[in-house]
């Protein structure tokens, strides 16, 4: 499959507590962490939910 990289580019401060949760589980805690993931329908969820905080390259 896939891969894509997540990189967290704005702050999680004041964010409701489901963004928060996404990111936990996404693994993005800090501003300019990056994470490769597959690409699958799952994780596409959770990047939507919180697509204004991150970038995205496939």
């Amino acid at each position: 499959m896939a891969q894509i990289r997540v990189k967290l580019v704005r702050s999680r401060i004041a964010r409701k507590p489901c963004q928060k949760k996404n990111l936990d589980a996404l693994g993005l805690t800090r501003c300019g962490r990056e994470k490769t993931f597959e690409d699958t329908p799952a994780i596409r969820g959770m990047i939507a939910k919180v697509s204004h905080l991150v970038e995205v390259n496939e």
